[in-house]
């Protein structure tokens, strides 16, 4: 099993330092958090938690991914970079697509794109993007994407977008892998239809085989039973070497450890963080990975 440590409203001035050393302590590769906007009252129920409140202030550390994980991967050598997750539908297809195109080249290909649909009507509201029609306009973005990505000149005729022959160079050596998050069906069909993997938001240990039998049924219906797939996920009980190997048995390929906020308090020093994920790295990263 491989895992991840998250960056979710880490410190932006200690993100580089955190990189460098989860590389050192042979993490898989580090997960970077997403917000385009976050008002100070947010009316939309946060769709992970039992009372409906996100966990995280409007105050919270959101620097841009493209920045911050470009800064990451130049201080890096093997360490693997993703966002979980990237609102993508909030978004324009062709910039994210060269900005997506342009870091898988300059990481060496380290870079996977981990999306979602978004949660926060509010923040759509702010942008002035519908917010009803997020899933369906994501998935002509991803066929628009997946384009772009092959290089060369191409067109596309689809329900949101529509160009004619053109081309975003320099385009990736290969295809920028799709991580697709979320917990409900139209994610994990998504997932198993058009992604790479699929992350999870904090899942109950108990509830991650079932998650993972939808997701071979649906790879299955896909014909894609064969294709290489990720399952990221992050647990909201304490970590535990047993139930990472009961789960990796179930399907699970990959762990996360939790975001510093949640173990450490909304700010810790940067050796704190380090201490932190050596304890992590020694009980699981080093004996599973």
């Amino acid at each position: 099993m491989k895992f991840w440590q998250s960056l979710a409203w880490c410190e932006p001035e200690q993100l580089v330092a955190v990189a460098k050393f989860a590389e050192e302590l042979g993490f898989e590769g580090v997960l970077n958090a997403d917000h385009a906007v976050f008002p100070e009252t947010v009316h939309a129920p946060y769709p992970y938690s039992d009372d409906g409140k996100p966990p995280m202030p409007s105050d919270s550390p959101y620097p841009d991914c493209w920045v911050s994980l470009a800064f990451m991967a130049a201080a890096t050598t093997r360490l693997r970079l993703s966002t979980s997750v990237y609102v993508l539908p909030l978004r324009n297809p062709f910039e994210v697509a060269k900005a997506a195109g342009s870091l898988a080249i300059f990481s060496d290909n380290r870079f996977a794109l981990g999306i979602g649909a978004g949660w926060m009507k509010d923040e759509f509201d702010i942008y002035g993007v519908e917010f009803s029609a997020r899933g369906k306009r994501m998935d002509d973005m991803l066929e628009v994407m997946r384009k772009l990505w092959q290089g060369g000149m191409v067109e596309h005729q689809g329900p949101y977008y529509t160009f004619p022959r053109l081309c975003i160079e320099p385009a990736p050596s290969r295809q920028v892998p799709i991580l697709v998050g979320g917990a409900n069906d139209a994610a994990l069909k998504r997932a198993a239809f058009r992604g790479e993997g699929w992350l999870g938001a904090g899942n109950a240990p108990d509830e991650v085989p079932a998650i993972m039998e939808r997701l071979r049924q649906y790879r299955r219906e896909a014909g894609r039973e064969s294709e290489p797939f990720e399952t990221i996920v992050g647990l909201t009980t304490s970590p535990d070497l047993d139930t990472f190997k009961r789960l990796g048995e179930q399907g699970m390929t990959d762990g996360v450890n939790l975001p510093f906020t949640f173990a450490l308090g909304a700010r810790s020093s940067l050796d704190d963080k380090k201490r932190f994920m050596e304890s992590f790295a020694r009980q699981f990263v080093q004996p599973l990975g």
